[in-house]
């Protein structure tokens, strides 16, 4: 419950404070390139009930249909604000609203794409029991994500047998062992990333 609360409070003062910032965001993303600003994705949640997922846009339009993974600087359906937007993680800010419509918490498992979901051992599914988060341990650790993808020959294949069971692994982990603090510690380890 605890967690519950500050999430909310958290997310509804945080769209306050960054509400000139998303506004600025906004409009350069519109102005880059036709669109509109915001992508709303589909993406599976606790107890596998899906849900509309908010970013920054950063591709081009129709561009999922060419795939759902990207992969960095080499991806020519990102635009050129959505590069940068992707860079510095601010194409995630508009999940606050996730947050406050408790479809999401600050703290927890990235939400993934059901096509993706459906691949899950049953071990693996352990992840659907909690709220998913904009942030994680997995997200730090694969923070440069899209460029090690672009690495690869096959960045799908890479992603599926490589990338996504580690990161499973590790939000599995993490709910074993989640508390408030532990929340706090990773928020914080999240905010410095960006900032450095």
């Amino acid at each position: 419950m605890v967690k519950f609360l500050f999430d909310r409070a958290a997310a509804f003062v945080g769209l306050i404070v960054l509400l000139p910032l998303l506004i600025s965001l906004a409009v350069a993303v519109a102005l880059d390139s036709r669109g509109g600003a915001f992508f709303v994705q589909q993406r599976t949640g606790r107890h596998g009930r899906l849900f509309g997922m908010f970013k920054f846009r950063t591709m081009r339009p129709f561009s999922e249909k060419e795939g759902k993974l990207t992969v960095g600087s080499k991806d020519p359906r990102v635009t050129r604000v959505g590069y940068i937007l992707r860079k510095y993680k601010l194409d995630e800010l508009p999940q606050l609203i996730n947050v406050l419509k408790a479809d999401m918490s600050l703290v927890g498992p990235r939400p993934e794409v059901p096509e993706y979901v459906a691949m899950y051992t049953p071990e693996q599914r352990r992840v659907l029991e909690v709220r998913p988060g904009i942030t994680d341990y997995a997200s730090l650790r694969y923070f440069h994500e899209s460029e090690l993808l672009a690495s690869s020959a096959d960045p799908e294949q890479t992603y599926i047998r490589e990338v996504m069971p580690a990161k499973l692994a590790l939000n599995l982990e993490y709910i074993k062992r989640r508390s408030f603090l532990g929340d706090i510690k990773v928020l914080i380890i999240t905010v410095s990333r960006i900032f450095t």
